[in-house]
């Protein structure tokens, strides 16, 4: 099974050989923690927690390490900290679990890797020692900065040139810079800012060489894949390449010796409108899943190839639900049926490919959530008692449907959806008291229907309607939902 990915800096889809296959490395740039995260965060969280579980499948579950940092030092940080008269850690170590509980709600699985700013001092200094000795760096008045005229490379992520950049400098530049364009590694903190030691005296990192120094102190350069939103690949992006590079090599034309993959995801918008506070549209992960379930706001990110904007709106995340709903009552429907796997291997691996083919080829969810859609129709359709079949037919059907279920589970497992019992997703928020009184009902109904007692069954059915219940008649007897 051949996995296909666009990469942006090569500017075209290309074959995804990993460096070891044994192990598998990506990193993709987290939160900087001190507020609650909107969707739009949410996107590359959900995007690649697809690819690290098509990885995972392909590769095998130990050999694939991500890692996704927490930012906890920054300017809002310290600001909020102030504000507050507290340390930065009760600020960044509240919204990082937050956080952390908000992307599991949405089915997203932990990452390999956490690595926090703060516990990667050592390693970012390093790094910095190591620009300055290869002549890309140069200190002044406590700052470290970036040549950035040193890395002739620069501007190649962004397909942006140094030379235009250089001469379309918009920004206030400080007396100790050398050009508008290079920015800061180091610098001094601000009085009552946290501070850490360094050769050039005491102060903080710049945003940019956090990443760098991470990911080479925590996965090993170079990286197979990096990730990230389309918002991050200039500066952010850009800035780490030239980093990663010149802290190595000391030269430039090495952008494959700091990751051999770039892959970013499109933006999202609020009902075709750019998210901003100044619009009052900007949507908490926080708040959203206190009204939807997490796998309904997944499906949602899902819905839209990962590279295309995305147009977030109330009807999506309807539509969703109901998706979920078809598919979880598929499988309700179908709970008997055991899963069948083909005990021949090669043939397991193309039906696989095919199954697979849709997420192989870039990560196309919208193909693969319609390839899902088609085997929920078949298991359908296998499993139908009233579907009239000859002797034979009805032999192989069982493993038939069987097969269909293995591979609808797998699928769903990859895009990271159907991951709860049918019937407690139906029965969402309903305590324990709640669900015995509705079953209980559902007996007694029962019991009416079978004495052909058509008024007290039309009663209990009302009385369950009151209770917000909706009853799902179906050959294998009723079930229910609550209603949303």
């Amino acid at each position: 099974m051949k996995l296909r990915l666009s990469d942006t800096l090569k500017r075209q889809k290309v074959d995804f050989v990993p460096k070891n296959p044994q192990r598998v490395t990506m990193y993709v740039c987290g939160p900087t923690v001190y507020n609650y995260a909107h969707i739009g965060n949410a996107r590359p969280v959900v995007v690649f927690d697809v690819l690290f579980r098509l990885l995972r499948h392909l590769y095998g579950e130990e050999a694939v390490i991500y890692a996704r940092n927490i930012t906890d030092v920054d300017d809002k940080i310290n600001q909020k900290a102030m504000a507050e008269g507290v340390d930065i850690n009760v600020i960044t170590s509240k919204f990082a679990d937050i956080y952390n509980a908000d992307m599991r709600a949405l089915n997203a699985l932990e990452p390999t890797i956490q690595p926090r700013v703060t516990q990667n001092m050592n390693a970012i200094v390093a790094q910095i020692e190591a620009l300055i000795r290869n002549g890309h760096a140069y200190a002044a008045e406590g700052h470290v900065l970036f040549d950035v005229e040193s890395y002739k490379a620069y501007g190649a992520l962004s397909n942006r040139s140094l030379d235009d950049m250089i001469a379309g400098a918009r920004v206030e530049v400080a007396p100790y810079k050398k050009n508008p364009q290079d920015f800061v590694l180091w610098k001094p903190s601000k009085p009552g800012e946290p501070k850490w030691p360094s050769p050039w005296g005491e102060g903080r990192p710049g945003w940019h060489i956090e990443c760098s120094a991470m990911i080479e102190a925590n996965l090993g350069l170079p990286i197979d894949i990096h990730g990230g939103g389309h918002d991050l690949i200039f500066p952010h992006h850009e800035n780490e390449i030239a980093q990663g590079v010149c802290a190595q090599h000391g030269h430039s034309h090495q952008e494959e010796s700091y990751a051999r993959y770039w892959m970013h995801n499109g933006f999202l918008t609020m009902d075709a409108e750019k998210m901003s506070k100044s619009l009052g549209n900007v949507l908490l992960v926080h708040d959203l899943i206190k009204e939807f379930p997490g796998e309904v706001i997944r499906l949602a990110l899902l819905s839209a190839h990962y590279r295309a904007p995305l147009n977030w709106t109330r009807e999506l995340l309807e539509q969703s639900r109901k998706e979920l709903d078809y598919l979880y009552g598929v499988l309700l429907r179908h709970k008997a049926i055991e899963t069948w796997v083909p005990s021949e291997r090669q043939a397991c691996n193309e039906r696989e490919g095919a199954l697979l083919g849709a997420l192989l080829d870039d990560l196309n969810t919208p193909s693969a959530k319609a390839k899902l859609f088609d085997l929920a129709n078949n298991l359908e359709h296998l499993s139908n008692p009233n579907v009239e079949r000859t002797e034979d037919a009805a032999e192989v059907a069982p493993t038939a449907a069987s097969l269909v279920k293995h591979e609808f589970l797998l699928l769903a497992g990859v895009l990271g959806i159907l991951q709860q019992d049918p019937e407690a997703w139906f029965k969402g928020g309903a305590d324990d008291d709640l669900s015995a009184k509705v079953e209980a009902l559902l007996e007694a109904r029962k019991t009416a229907r079978a004495e052909k007692n058509w008024a007290e069954a039309d009663r209990i059915r009302n009385e369950l309607t009151a209770l917000n219940v909706e009853v799902m008649d179906g050959p294998a007897g009723a079930t229910w939902k609550l209603k949303a």
